[in-house]
């Protein structure tokens, strides 16, 4: 049944101890988190600031009208060793075709210093992907749905990049998401969901040929993003709010999508909500020395109540609980008064509040990085899932720009680059890569030996 979560008011809990950032670091001057008035009056925020990172190489592109850092960045190795990174070009479509982006680009990263544009993905759902870009390891597959901001015609791209992953190869261009917005993809490559969140469909499609996919199951859930469990018999959903239903985590059994059941049901498990909460966006399940947790993070309510991210027990699936929280003293209301007019601070589509995080592997994955807009791009420690900390944290140089003045996009000149992406690892160089939303993607390594690996 649906949950209540109480009246939405402000609620405070403890920010996630803060990193001490070790030499070679360019630290932020007040609250964790925090860029001021004085810090773009100074010249130190045009300089960017970091804390055990350092920037490796990146692709971006100054002097710009609209976006050119979306929602997504996957790293692939093919069967002949190239590196590519993939990355969406659009926060909200067309805004992205002002500065001559368009579609997913495709990065060749042999060397990781020097990113080479190669091709841009250009099919329909590549073109307004919102949130749905995912790519699969195990197949080599890179898949889209066709999003905006509420809810688009559901036609699915799919491209294989397993051979070669420099030049994708298109497979098909189908109509069988229904509807989309955000995306989820078992880990065996065969089964994809589109979700939307404006109307409540929840659409399940078999990829086992993916020049020819097949519409499996839709089912009534608005949804926002998900992830699935390994065996695939769990998703693991970002409740969308609507109306009549408050934010949650839904955790649903896919077991009959997963055996191919005809006729397949999709069953909720549970329900469950936490405060602060604002707008679910994803979790990912993780194990920590073979304890199940999901990785949760919240998007946008910037100085309303700010979600943010947190770690969930979900042992006994049946009564989740949040262990810890992953947030910045400016995401606390305490701080609200103070923050208020800093730049870009009130912007409802941003401001300081989190977006999307990530992890480097399912298992033990030692830290967790999230896109956290006006804050940056902030790595947390995860070892004990109980008492995280903040360890390194990358805010990118402001670069020079013309801002769109449409009230989506709009943000206040010189605030931030505005990273709102979902990050991808390459723990070998412990190297992290994301966008940002008006200059583009960078690869940051971390130092000091703050990342390490059990």
């Amino acid at each position: 049944a649906p949950i209540t979560v109480g009246p939405v008011s402000a609620v405070s809990v403890p920010a996630t101890p803060k990193a001490v950032c070790g030499p070679n670091s360019r630290p932020e001057t007040d609250l964790q988190g925090r860029v001021t008035p004085e810090d773009h009056s100074s010249g130190r925020a045009a300089l960017g600031f970091t804390c055990n990172t350092e920037l490796v190489g990146s692709y971006v592109i100054p002097n710009t009208v609209g976006t050119v850092g979306g929602f997504k960045v996957e790293r692939y190795v093919d069967r002949s060793g190239h590196e590519c990174a993939y990355y969406d070009t659009t926060l909200v479509f067309p805004t992205n075709l002002a500065n001559g982006q368009a579609g997913v680009n495709v990065l060749d990263m042999s060397d990781p210093a020097h990113p080479v544009l190669v091709t841009s993905l250009t099919t329909p759902a590549m073109l307004s992907p919102h949130e749905s870009l995912v790519l699969n390891h195990k197949r080599g597959l890179l898949v889209s749905v066709l999003g905006n901001p509420g809810t688009a015609p559901g036609i699915i791209d799919i491209y294989d990049v397993s051979k070669d992953c420099r030049h994708p190869v298109l497979q098909s261009v189908t109509p069988t998401g229904i509807l989309g917005h955000e995306s989820g993809m078992a880990i065996d490559g065969k089964t994809f969901y589109a979700s939307s969140n404006a109307i409540s469909t929840l659409t399940a499609v078999d990829l086992s040929n993916p020049l020819l996919p097949q519409t499996l199951a839709v089912t009534d859930y608005y949804t926002h993003g998900l992830d699935l469990s390994d065996d695939g018999n769990r998703a693991y959903v970002a409740g969308a709010v609507t109306a009549g239903t408050p934010p949650a985590l839904i955790i649903l059994d896919t077991s009959d999508v997963q055996s191919r059941k005809v006729m397949p049901a999709i069953r909720e498990v549970t329900r469950f909500a936490w405060q602060p909460i604002s707008v679910p966006q994803n979790a990912i399940p993780i194990t920590i020395k073979g304890h199940p947790y999901l990785v949760e993070f919240d998007e946008f309510g910037t100085l309303k109540q700010v979600g943010a991210a947190r770690i969930i027990d979900i042992a006994d699936e049946t009564h989740p609980q949040v262990v810890s929280n992953l947030r910045l003293e400016v995401h606390n209301p305490e701080h609200f008064d103070a923050i208020r007019n800093d730049v870009g601070a009130s912007n409802g589509a941003g401001g300081y509040c989190a977006h999307y995080c990530n992890v480097p592997s399912r298992v033990d994955p030692g830290i967790v990085a999230c896109s956290m807009s006006l804050s940056g791009l902030r790595i947390f420690d995860i070892h004990d899932p109980l008492r995280p900390r903040e360890i390194a944290y990358f805010n990118a140089p402001v670069l020079p720009r013309l801002i769109p003045q449409t009230p989506l996009v709009e943000i206040p000149p010189g605030a931030s680059d505005w990273p709102l992406s979902s990050p991808t690892f390459v723990p070998e160089r412990k190297e992290i890569w994301y966008t940002d939303g008006y200059s583009g993607f960078y690869a940051v390594r971390l130092t000091n030996g703050v990342w390490t690996t059990p």
